[in-house]
């Protein structure tokens, strides 16, 4: 199964791109899952997300939509005594969980988290801590992309995200590669000249991709299809709903009906 959307969904900046100008935030969501049937939820990076909050975010969605949902900073970036805020995070999954509605839980780690001893035995923790929860990683650096790594991811039973990103040296190149029977992919843009200068974060990720450079990718989910149950592909181009360009030509690339009015 193949589920296409975007890294987040309430922007006021996609007031006039993507949702009518005098939309509430309240609306946005079902807007959104009317053009799409998957959203990775990104705020819970900032702060740890709530029960209450993703049961209501589930109600505001159909049948058989699915949210993946963003590891908070502590967990990912502080990574010292944190151990409450695994067991709150997970708690807080439950409405997502007993509605069917959580895809898996995505992990990203920061260029500054290379590969060693110790950062190897934090990923086991993680994973333990997370039970058995579809879990998926994120690396920024590139000494993460060897044979024995993925193998141990294997053994963890964690998924390995694909990026489409800025290509500097130092950073993950886009390659095609499953861990586990969940494929994912971001595309987080190639704004060069802004990834690591810039005075807004948003500006890291504005970036409006072509049909020619998002056809790249296309052999490369076909494999991970093969491969797994289940692939996400999330643009993360968010910028004025750049990311909705990206989701929806990526539709179109792979054959992915849109819904109607979307």
């Amino acid at each position: 199964m193949l589920r296409i959307g975007t890294s987040g969904y309430s922007y006021d900046d996609w007031k006039g791109f993507f949702y009518p100008d005098d939309i509430k935030q309240s609306e946005m969501l079902p807007f959104y899952a009317r053009a799409f049937d998957t959203v990775e939820i990104n705020y819970t990076y900032y702060r740890p997300p709530s029960a209450r909050t993703l049961a209501g975010m589930a109600a505001k969605t159909p049948h058989g939509f699915l949210f993946t949902v963003k590891a908070t900073r502590e967990m990912t970036h502080e990574r010292e005594d944190n151990e409450a805020i695994f067991a709150d995070f997970v708690r807080a999954l439950d409405p997502l969980i007993t509605s069917g509605k959580l895809g898996c839980v995505l992990a990203q780690f920061p260029a500054s988290f290379k590969q060693g001893e110790a950062e190897r035995g934090y990923l086991a923790r993680f994973r333990e801590r997370m039970g058995d929860l579809p879990l998926v990683f994120e690396f920024r650096h590139r000494s993460w992309l060897d044979e024995a790594m993925l193998a141990y991811l294997r053994a963890l039973e964690v998924g390995f995200c694909c990026v489409d990103e800025p290509r500097f040296e130092s950073l993950m190149p886009p390659v095609a590669i499953a861990t586990n029977r969940i494929g994912y992919v971001r595309f987080h843009g190639r704004n060069a000249a802004k990834w690591w200068q810039h005075e807004h974060a948003w500006e890291r990720y504005s970036y409006t991709y072509s049909e020619d450079e998002l056809r790249e990718w296309v052999p490369r989910i076909r494999t991970l299809q093969e491969q797994c149950d289940v692939v996400y592909l999330f643009a993360n181009n968010h910028y004025q709903a750049q990311a909705v360009d990206t989701a929806r030509k990526l539709q179109g690339l792979l054959g992915i009906e849109r819904a109607a009015g979307a």
